[in-house]
């Protein structure tokens, strides 16, 4: 569980460090963090809360209501971190909805038995 908490947290301070030193590769080690943290760190009790948060997240980093949020000297690094932010959790988000959605359908299955 360790491994999924430093992920956790690599991925936040990724996020927020790469909006200052530009690297190439800093959207697949988000991705790959991401992916991390959907695997070992949100249990079943959590999806729902952590897909809805998500949600929020997108909406936030995707559409212009980020830029009403963000303005002045720095908007362009709060835009960069909030896209950072939006690849990490997307990435553990497509994970625990597989994880769900497979789970869903293992439910149904035994169901009909």
């Amino acid at each position: 569980m360790k491994i999924g908490k430093w992920a956790f947290v690599g991925g936040i301070l990724l996020a927020i460090f790469s909006a200052f030193i530009t690297t190439s590769y800093t959207t697949t080690f988000l991705i790959g963090l991401g992916l991390v943290v959907g695997f070992l760190n949100i249990s079943e009790k959590e999806v729902e809360k952590f897909l809805i948060a998500t949600i929020a997240m997108l909406v936030i980093g995707t559409t212009s209501f980020s830029a009403l949020i963000v303005s002045g000297a720095y908007a362009s690094n709060v835009q960069v971190i909030l896209n950072n932010f939006v690849s990490f959790v997307s990435a553990a988000a497509v994970v625990v909805a597989l994880k769900t959605v497979i789970s869903l359908g293992d439910e149904d299955t035994k169901t009909k038995k």
